[in-house]
């Protein structure tokens, strides 16, 4: 019988959250914003995501913190929850969806700078040489093929992009030390908590004008996915990899995100597979092993 080890078990989960995350993009955009506007559809992630973790607190281990780890428990659902979604969910009504994607993939050199600033681990150039092939190959499959129409306020939209893909960042470096404190499930419900009283402000108001007797049953089943799948499941996975995988190893799996979106998107016939996107997929591939690769002993 194959034995994995921790780390496999890590890339597995970091892996799955990219495969969902792409999933996601054609699932989310069916939803919102004709049936859902984008603020309302954050509080209805959050405060659905937050009931799930707390539920999952009930059964899982109890675990008492340190008065000073709950500052860092609010920064994470600043950082990871409120400022993360709102920016990119308001930044993607006003730009492009090319613009918003290729502003994300900045996420992991965003996480190698401030690990080396914050955590400081050391700049390999493996990883620096992986993360710009990873790069390179998500600009490509992204920017190859028709383009989206701009937004309202692109300048805008591509300054709110940037700041959730610097505030992700920050997430993840700031649950890295939770994590090696304590058990996931002792401080996650806290964070989500923290994460919806921030989100409530700003999207209570698009969510008590939604229509809920019109809303088709598929409609119903995209909502309950993106609210089970899309950010209970993810955040557990997430939480999964943190533990053996250091934040720029993790943040590289963004990566994938496009690719298995474009993966979707041709199972379902509305893209086209072709020898460009076979050839990004083979940079994101070579990126990400190059940053997941073990230390030699």
């Amino acid at each position: 019988m194959m034995s994995f080890s921790k780390r496999t078990y890590a890339l597995i989960a970091a892996t799955a959250v990219a495969v969902i995350y792409g999933v996601t993009f054609t699932v989310a955009k069916d939803v919102m914003p004709l049936y859902l506007l984008p603020f309302g559809f954050i509080v209805l992630r959050v405060s659905g995501s937050t009931i799930l973790f707390w539920l999952t607190w009930w059964f899982g281990p109890k675990e008492k913190m340190d008065k000073q780890d709950y500052l860092r428990i609010a920064g994470a659902g600043l950082f990871g929850v409120a400022l993360n979604m709102l920016t990119f969910f308001k930044g993607l009504s006003m730009t492009s969806q090319i613009s918003a994607a290729v502003l994300m993939v900045t996420t992991p050199m965003i996480v190698l700078v401030l690990s080396a600033f914050l955590l400081k681990e050391k700049l390999k150039s493996r990883k620096i040489i992986g993360i710009l092939l990873g790069l390179f190959g998500t600009i490509l499959l992204i920017a190859y093929g028709k383009k989206s129409a701009s937004g309202t306020n692109e300048n805008l939209g591509n300054l709110l992009v940037f700041i959730n893909a610097v505030s992700y960042g920050f997430y993840l470096i700031m649950v890295k030390k939770l994590m090696d404190k304590y058990n996931a499930f002792s401080f996650v419900p806290w964070i989500y908590t923290a994460g919806l009283i921030m989100v409530l402000p700003f999207g209570w108001q698009e969510l008590s004008e939604v229509a809920w007797h019109t809303l088709p049953t598929d409609i119903w089943y995209k909502v309950v996915f993106v609210v089970v799948f899309s950010t209970f499941l993810t955040y557990l996975l997430n939480l999964v990899s943190m533990r053996e995988l250091k934040p720029t190893t993790v943040s590289v799996f963004i990566y994938l995100q496009p690719l298995f979106a474009t993966i979707f998107a041709v199972a379902l016939g509305k893209d086209q597979l072709d020898q460009t996107k076979l050839l990004a997929a083979a940079f994101i591939f070579i990126g990400v092993y190059l940053v997941t690769i073990p230390k030699k002993n």
